[in-house]
């Protein structure tokens, strides 16, 4: 098939060669993870963003050769009579170059389209969200494969719908893929506070805060840094809503996003630890009331300099698919579980001095690991070593596991670095605003009476289990005999400092 002696360059054969090559390969790559399931983030970039930018580039170089060779042509004196395009249809070369370029054109938009489409899908996945930037993005990844929201698309929460969120975040894309190029990301990754949106443009489309449960049960077990790693059970009943669902959210712990009134604050802090000014609205009476910490107060210039936020649901739930577990936690999980063997003589408090020391890498925490349990059983109890090593290796296995999930020295990365303020244990939580040392002008304080969010059905171990009627209230008991000193202060003050 012959055409235009125009055609015949080395610009324009290097351009078709490279057109051919890539939509061959990009045929090749989609049929083969069609036909078996292979591939994966970097083959997903290789098939939609890289090689298209190939084929358009040999697109581009054919007709850019093709005129070169026409001005030379033009300018050697071979056709000087020709200034113009002519198209002469009895000329069968023009026709075999008119049939090339309708039939190319065609097949570029066709593949343009389904790549086009196929590329925007693609990094909207969550493979491409959570695998292309591997070491970057390996701790947010695997919290979010073991939360209750891995069945959720990552763009569901962090972009939304929308066109105007849509191109944000592209742009946004283009800073980070720029940051891990050039190794410009913090450690650990900052969580995007300020560039999350709205909660009720997100979190709200899947849970309408109307229909919230009233009350559910819950019981946590959690064991004892003892001998023996005596379990400690504990049943409380959230009020996650109204005692009647019919209330709505008059009353109950998401009382705080009642559509009927408006909570503000300001945070001293970029986590959102510490929050010493809040302001109540009551959208119905039009009552206002402000409250001040009487321990952490701010002046009216720094009230003007900082930013006043409405409370949703981001501002208690703001881990809600990034939760690395404090050691306490995912430890108590895995006895109960059966993962790691309770009848082990002081595992609990084992594990506690294992993940208190500070590593540099995974290796060396994971190694760091093997030799304190080894050493410690060997010799603490070589009765155990001689006669059931089996409980040793089950329970080693069990904390690397945790571990894995949990720690990323590489990326500074851990619950310690990642504040969690649903519930008030390990952080402020709660008592970020219910501390009782919020006071208005007027003499109003925020309660700190824990029975507001929940009650105490049981509580207790084996031996000395006390409980109650589900329309009564236990009064809290320490696990660890502390006194009352649990009232005078909150738990972070001292849950948050045992891993240190």
């Amino acid at each position: 098939m012959k055409l235009p002696n125009s055609f015949y360059n080395p610009l324009s054969l290097l351009g078709s060669i490279l057109a051919v090559v890539s939509v061959l390969v990009i045929l090749f790559f989609m049929v083969t993870s069609w036909l078996f399931g292979a591939g994966g983030a970097y083959s997903g970039i290789i098939i939609y963003i890289v090689l298209p930018v190939f084929l358009i580039i040999g697109l581009i170089l054919i007709p850019l050769g093709i005129s070169r060779r026409s001005r030379r042509i033009r300018r050697e004196g071979a056709d000087s009579t020709r200034k113009w395009i002519v198209i002469d249809l009895s000329d069968s070369k023009q026709w075999n170059a008119i049939a090339i370029f309708v039939i190319a054109t065609i097949l570029f938009l066709v593949l343009s389209g389904i790549g086009s489409y196929q590329a925007f899908h693609y990094t909207e996945s969550t493979e491409f969200c959570g695998t292309l930037c591997h070491t970057v993005m390996e701790p947010e990844y695997l919290a979010y494969q073991e939360s209750a929201h891995s069945r959720v698309t990552c763009v569901e929460c962090h972009v939304g719908e929308g066109a105007s969120w849509y191109v944000r975040s592209k742009l946004s894309g283009l800073y980070q893929v720029y940051s891990v190029l050039f190794k410009k990301y913090p450690t650990p990754i900052e969580t995007p506070i300020h560039n999350l949106r709205p909660a009720r443009e997100t979190c709200e489309e899947c849970h309408w805060p109307e229909k919230f449960y009233s009350y559910r049960l819950k019981k946590v077990t959690s064991y004892l840094a003892d001998s023996d790693n005596t379990a400690w059970d504990i049943l409380l009943k959230m009020k996650i809503g109204a005692e009647q669902s019919a209330k709505g959210l008059h009353e109950g712990i998401h009382w705080h996003i009642n559509s009927n009134v408006k909570i503000e604050y300001v945070a001293s802090s970029a986590k959102l630890e510490y929050l010493p000014w809040v302001r109540y609205i009551n959208k119905v009476e039009g009552d206002t009331v402000i409250y001040q910490d009487l321990y952490n107060t701010l002046d009216r210039e720094a009230l003007d300099t900082l930013e006043v936020r409405e409370m949703d649901c981001l501002d208690c739930h703001n881990r809600p698919s990034h939760y690395f577990l404090p050691p306490q936690e995912f430890t108590d999980n895995l006895m109960t579980a059966g993962t790691i063997p309770r009848d082990l003589p002081e595992l609990k408090s084992v594990a506690m001095q294992v993940f208190s020391h500070q590593v540099t890498d995974r290796d060396s925490g994971s190694m760091f690991i093997r030799e304190f349990i080894d050493d410690f059983y060997r010799s603490t109890y070589p009765e155990i070593v001689d006669k059931t090593p089996c409980l040793i290796d089950q329970a080693t296995k069990g904390l690397l596991a945790g571990y894995a999930k949990n720690y990323f020295p590489e990326m500074r990365a851990s619950w310690a670095v990642y504040p969690v303020q649903t519930g008030h244990k390990e952080f402020n939580g709660c008592f970020r605003c219910h501390n009782g040392d919020h006071e208005s002008e007027g003499g109003q304080v925020i309660s700190r009476d824990c029975n507001l969010c929940h009650t105490i059905l049981a509580q207790g171990n084996a031996e000395h289990y006390e409980s109650t009627s589900v329309d009564s209230a236990l009064q809290f008991k320490h696990p660890v005999d502390i006194g009352e000193a649990w009232k005078e202060m909150t738990c972070s003050d001292c849950h948050s400092s045992l891993y240190d």
